[in-house]
């Protein structure tokens, strides 16, 4: 059984789409900051390894900016919860550089000794909010080559194109072959 451990539903739908084999699993661990996103994973799956019986999927999101030399990163939680989608989107304008990218690393641990990590990104411009689909900073991530924004998307349109998929294809093809 291969458990993807997260308590964001949405992002558990957006992964069994790709996964279907995948099950959830919803417990809280401890998340290090720190600015490496394989180092947060890594902590995260060593811990899960420790609680539970099993295969598990963690993965990490990254929004960084170039307006903020790469930050939120790993911090966009934080920085959601403090300045919110408007202000990040204000910050880029302020800065005069909406330029963006998403990365979204998926760690995969048959053991505590055995983790794999599969990375996707998308790159795009940070956008005043709009849309009402999506989470998170779905609002204000326009990918390139699009008019719209991940929340103005229809969820099969955003998976289509999304960072998860990437991540989540390159996991899948991982499981196919070993």
């Amino acid at each position: 059984m291969i458990y993807f451990i997260t308590g964001n539903e949405k992002k558990f739908n957006e992964m069994k789409a790709i996964l279907p084999e995948i099950e959830r699993l919803d417990i809280d661990l401890p998340e290090i900051q720190e600015i490496d996103p394989h180092a947060i994973i890594r902590a995260k799956l060593e811990a899960a390894c420790r609680h539970h019986d099993g295969e598990f999927i963690v993965e990490d999101t990254s929004v960084s900016m170039e307006c903020l030399n790469g930050l939120p990163g790993p911090f966009i939680k934080w920085f959601l919860q403090t300045v919110g989608t408007r202000g990040l989107a204000e910050l880029a304008a302020k800065l005069g550089n909406d330029r963006a990218a998403v990365t979204i690393v998926i760690g995969y641990a048959k053991s505590a000794g055995d983790i794999q990590f599969f990375e996707g990104v998308a790159n795009g411009r940070i956008v005043p909010p709009r849309g009402e689909r999506g989470f998170a900073w779905d609002p204000i991530f326009q990918p390139d080559g699009y008019d719209q924004t991940y929340a103005e998307m229809g969820p099969e349109e955003k998976n289509k194109i999304s960072a998860r998929r990437m991540a989540a294809e390159k996991l899948a093809e991982y499981l196919a072959s070993n």
